[in-house]
């Protein structure tokens, strides 16, 4: 069984045991938590929300507070001698996916 979650305003498609990295969430490691909203639920008898699945659950376990790959950019004006660099760390939650329940 699978399920397609909204958490922090993206998509994810889940199933038990995978391990997703997702905007960060409030809380440490090993605390429980339940991801946001269960749009659909997949399997042998597929359920879709409108919007959301009444009912359904999805529970993961927390594994670290982390931050995302670096991102670098880097802007200039061509013969003015402006120059200028930023980067940007995203801070995520790593969670595995407990139990999903069509409720």
């Amino acid at each position: 069984m699978y399920a397609i979650v909204r958490a922090g305003g993206k998509q994810y498609r889940v199933e038990e045991k995978n391990i997703i990295a997702v905007d960060k969430f409030e809380g440490a490691a090993g605390d429980t938590v339940t991801l946001g909203e269960v749009l659909f639920i997949g399997g042998d008898t597929p359920q879709w929300g409108v919007p959301v699945v009444v009912g359904a659950t999805v529970t993961a376990k927390i594994l670290a507070q982390a931050k995302a790959k670096k991102i670098d950019a880097f802007t200039y004006k061509a013969k003015k001698n402006v120059r200028k660099h930023w980067g940007h760390r995203q801070q995520i939650t790593r969670v595995q996916i407990e139990s999903i329940s069509a409720g």
